[in-house]
């Protein structure tokens, strides 16, 4: 235990507590040595599983008190600055979140800071690409076994969501998964995107104007489309359709049991992102810690990647507030990330 990464988390919500919990529990060579968490009622509830953790109101008491070697912030979005910077001057290994921060202007604040150090220090938490369905997608399309992928059509569904949830969040905190994940898997960088809205599903709540196709191009010419839809009911489903010039693959299908019975053919679908990828996150989790002990620091989608998403998605919302293609144009990549 005394060789264990001492892992330090920002936040104590829903996602936080989860990662706790996967720390202590499902990944090897760490264990949570800080809850780090300005609601001391919240942070208390949220050390019970961790044994280990003393708790903090913040990121820079835990530095102080010299409690942790990497951090781990599961923090809203907009909380992200602040617990980065000081991550970033203490020299810390970070699993930051998607997003890396809400919007490109701050992101490349980021950057600038972490350019200080001698490598990346940051991975961003695009949990979708340690998905083994994605990950074996991805080789095919690398193989070329068969052929040329031409086009990707991908569905992200939520059955509802909570009265939180806005309009441009259909963006920044839904299809923000597709923006990364597509460049990743196809092998060339955005090039554009537009919003179509489809019929309103009756079920949608006033606020929301949905479900919406986002049409999105890419650099080598491949065409992806993505249904999302956050009122569908049935259940939580992501699903991605490749379509090559030999062939077609699908991955996202509900797996496990089939029951016929009554008449009826069922199978059960997930309610929640945390069944459908909680393989993806243990493996995430597992792979930066293993990559932290070994001193690469990061094993993934880098805080590079988080800019180049943060730009998208400002695209996405322009797109979907005010219509049209809407280029995504961003600034040249460092050498620092090559």
């Amino acid at each position: 235990m005394t060789n264990d990464l001492r892992i330090g988390v920002v936040g104590a919500g829903a996602m936080g507590a989860d990662h706790i919990a996967r720390i202590e529990h499902r990944v090897a060579g760490a264990h949570v040595s800080a809850v780090i968490e300005p609601d001391a009622g919240r942070a208390a509830a949220a050390a019970e599983s961790a044994p280990m953790a003393q708790t903090f109101a913040r990121i820079e008491d835990a530095l102080a008190a010299g409690a942790i070697d990497a951090a781990l912030i599961a923090v809203p979005g907009q909380f992200h600055l602040p617990v980065l910077i000081p991550a970033l001057e203490a020299g810390l290994p970070i699993l930051c979140e998607k997003p890396l921060t809400p919007d490109s202007e701050t992101s490349l604040r980021v950057l600038e800071a972490e350019q200080k150090l001698d490598k990346p220090h940051i991975q961003v938490g695009f949990m979708r690409r340690f998905d083994p369905e994605y990950a074996q997608l991805r080789e095919l399309v690398e193989s070329g076994d068969a052929g040329e992928l031409v086009m990707l059509r991908c569905a992200h569904r939520n059955p509802s969501v909570p009265d939180s949830y806005v309009q441009p969040m259909l963006i920044n905190d839904s299809v923000v998964h597709e923006f990364d994940v597509v460049p990743w898997l196809a092998g060339s960088p955005l090039k554009s995107v537009e919003v179509k809205f489809a019929r309103q599903n009756p079920r949608t709540p006033e606020r929301l104007r949905e479900p919406i196709l986002v049409i999105m191009e890419l650099a080598n010419g491949v065409l992806v489309d993505v249904e999302m839809n956050v009122s569908v009911q049935f259940g939580y489903q992501v699903t991605t359709e490749a379509v090559f010039s030999e062939g077609i693959a699908r991955i996202g299908d509900p797996q496990g049991l089939t029951l016929w019975q009554g008449a009826r053919v069922g199978r059960r679908e997930h309610t929640s992102f945390t069944t459908r990828f909680a393989e993806a996150y243990d493996n995430e989790i597992q792979r930066w810690v293993d990559a932290v002990r070994r001193g690469d620091l990061v094993d993934g989608p880098n805080a590079w990647d988080g800019y180049l998403v943060a730009v998208a998605c400002e695209a996405g919302v322009r797109a979907l507030e005010g219509g049209g293609v809407q280029p995504i144009e961003t600034a040249d990549r460092p050498a620092f990330y090559s």
